[in-house]
């Protein structure tokens, strides 16, 4: 990581954060998850708003759909590959990646900072 100015330091090369990707990264005392999700990149510090869990460090995963009928008895799930999710490891609260917000209850969001890719390198600003 380096420093560019004091509150834009440079967190990974471009390539080292693929699609559907994310790195853990630590800024002073503030952990930071980069993920990249449709060519756009969202970063989020690394503390669920539910019970203060490492949610940038839990499973991704497409947002999972229950399929219904026309009489709306379920008919077993499939996942949207469009909207990719994260689900924190210490109770499984859900966020949606391009937006930091909990799935079911939207007001509780993650705490989130500016990206930036420049020239094959990624900045966060604290």
């Amino acid at each position: 990581m380096t420093a560019i100015s004091p509150n834009r330091l440079k967190v990974a090369q471009s390539d080292e954060l693929p699609e559907g990707g994310r790195i853990v990264v630590d800024i002073g005392a503030t952990t930071i998850g980069v993920f990249r999700t449709k060519n756009k990149l969202y970063a989020y510090r690394n503390t669920c708003p539910h019970q203060g869990g490492p949610v940038c460090q839990g499973l991704l995963i497409p947002r999972v759909v229950e399929n219904l009928d026309d009489q709306k008895r379920a008919m077993g799930m499939s996942y949207d590959e469009d909207q990719l999710h994260i689900v924190c490891p210490w109770h499984g609260a859900e966020y949606v990646v391009a937006t930091g917000e909990h799935v079911s209850v939207p007001r509780m969001k993650l705490s989130a900072f500016p990206v930036h890719e420049e020239n094959g390198e990624i900045f966060v600003e604290i």
